[in-house]
């Protein structure tokens, strides 16, 4: 407090009234009025643009996720028809492979019978 200025306790709780009085009626007045009506006004505006920029992020990003779901769809089922033309190849050089060894044992059994014949007939001839 000022030191110059000898005020009584009655003095200093009016001033202080008149202070508050004061205080309040400039916060009533239209200027303060008008002020705070174009503060909510700026506020509102601000937050409709944020909500717009997350609704706009949410939808680029649930385009994005459908983009990537589906390429990872399409990338399973190219897998998927891999390994079954992977194993269709398998199974036909399998079933190649037992033919061509079920031909070469008919082969080697048509070899021995014809070597048993021979002999069967060599053996008749010596008689």
């Amino acid at each position: 407090m000022d030191t110059s200025k000898n005020t009584g306790f009655a003095d200093r709780l009016s001033a202080a009234a008149d202070a508050k009085t004061r205080a309040r009626s400039a916060a009533e007045s239209p200027a303060a009025v008008e002020q705070r009506t174009a503060r909510e006004a700026v506020r509102v505006a601000r937050d409709a643009r944020i909500a717009e920029r997350k609704a706009t992020k949410l939808a680029s990003e649930a385009r994005q996720a459908a983009a990537l779901a589906a390429a990872q769809a399409a990338e399973a089922a190219a897998r998927e028809i891999a390994l079954k033309i992977e194993q269709e190849a398998r199974d036909a050089e399998f079933a190649e492979r037992t033919a061509r060894e079920a031909a070469m044992e008919a082969e080697r059994q048509a070899a021995r019978d014809a070597r048993y014949a021979d002999r069967k007939a060599r053996k008749r001839k010596g008689k």
